[in-house]
């Protein structure tokens, strides 16, 4: 087996906690092309290059550290979401970092590193190896907006100096990420790891709702068309209507809203939101979709609103490989006997858009208190060591 070094990884992935620290505890905000995100990603390049990994930037801003070719990408994300934790897609970029350093140290050299660009969907979703897979074409991404009306054209441009080519994807055999689980079953249930047997499908979308601004003391209840108010019917709606359609696993969600113009003394003239919804299913996907769109029409209606639908983002759900998950399943059952598990992903991750041109497989470390997506994000260092030994093992044991 590869020996990786869980010191110098733990050190290393504390070192990349320093760019976008923020909040409480280890928290981080790093959203990408922000100042802390490309700081990173050229101290990530730095520690690439440092163990002899030809750096590439391609024009979406995601990072390489080539070895020879062909051979297995390992890695994950190093942006993180605006209150992120320190872990989350670091943890795989830092710990693909340290399996190929021990790697190359034993006399291999065809394992490579990567560190996606815009995981986290500032701009859409997983946009970074979207692009890059194909899913998506550049010229369609750069015009995605960020909340605040960034473009991702406008983002892209501040790392315009790094940028070059596309990184050929026949050069990968695979495409092995470790991560954290980013929820409860793990660390409830005293695992160490979680070996993943798919990823879930993801739709999204951005909506808004138009109503009449006006004065919030002089407009009477029944004159008004309250976009807030439509936005409110819209939540009880979907409740309703998905009651009969979604499974215990289905999740779907209202997390991002813009009032305007978000003030106490005015009906809200405008609510532009987003919505998601995910599910191992295409069909019951692809259902939900037609129930938003429906419940939309009709709340936009009842309440004298228009209505405006962006783009509709989203990937279907993505089986891991079953020569990939092999490898990673016997090397956790000779690292931790009995105390891991196979497990389905419920967040979406860069390995759904790297599926569609190479196998792919996944692994997981406990989230404590299945805290994710907040400044309390965290897992205990033995578990990220232990997550790193699983991982070299299953690598080892794929040697080319």
């Amino acid at each position: 087996m590869t020996n990786a070094n869980p010191q110098r990884f733990l050190a290393d992935l504390h070192a990349l906690r320093g760019f976008g620290a923020a909040g409480v505890g280890k928290g981080v905000s790093r959203p990408a092309y922000s100042d802390p995100d490309i700081a990173a990603r050229r101290w990530l390049a730095g520690r690439m290059a440092e163990i002899g990994l030809d750096v590439r930037f391609d024009p979406m801003g995601n990072l390489f550290g080539l070895g020879d070719a062909p051979g297995l990408l390992l890695g994950s994300h190093s942006d993180s979401q605006p209150e992120g934790g320190w872990l989350d897609g670091a943890l795989g970029v830092v710990a693909a970092l340290e399996v190929v350093r021990a790697a190359r140290e034993a006399g291999r050299t065809d394992l490579s590193v990567v560190a996606f660009q815009d995981e986290e969907g500032r701009f859409g979703v997983t946009t970074g190896s979207s692009v890059w897979s194909g899913n998506q074409r550049l010229a369609e991404a750069d015009a995605l907006t960020a909340p605040d009306g960034t473009t991702l054209a406008a983002s892209r441009a501040r790392m315009a100096d790094l940028a070059d080519d596309w990184v050929p994807h026949d050069r990968f055999t695979g495409y092995i990420e470790m991560h954290i689980e980013q929820g409860p079953v793990l660390d409830s249930g005293g695992g160490k790891i979680g070996v993943v047997s798919h990823i879930v499908g993801i739709r999204d979308m951005r909506a808004t709702f138009t109503g009449q601004q006006n004065h919030a003391g002089t407009t009477p209840m029944h004159l008004r068309r309250d976009a807030f108010r439509g936005l409110a019917a819209l939540t009880e709606r979907l409740a309703e209507r998905f009651a009969g359609l979604v499974t215990p696993d289905t999740v779907w969600t209202i997390g991002q809203v813009d009032l305007h113009p978000n003030a106490a003394s005015i009906v809200p003239g405008r609510a532009t939101f987003s919505l998601q919804w995910r599910d191992a299913d295409v069909g019951r996907l692809d259902e939900m979709e037609r129930t938003v769109r429906a419940a939309l029409a009709e709340t936009a209606e009842s309440h004298g609103l228009t209505l405006e639908t962006g783009p509709m983002l989203g990937l279907d759900p993505v089986a891991m490989d079953p020569g990939l998950r092999a490898a990673l399943e016997t090397a956790a059952e000779a690292s931790v006997p009995g105390q891991w598990r196979t497990m389905p992903s419920g967040a979406l991750h860069d390995a759904t858009n790297v599926a569609e041109k190479m196998p792919v497989a996944m692994l997981f470390v406990p989230s404590i208190g299945g805290i994710s997506h907040d400044f309390a994000e965290d897992t205990a260092e033995a578990d990220l060591a232990t997550g790193l030994e699983v991982m070299a093992r299953a690598v080892a044991g794929l040697n080319r």
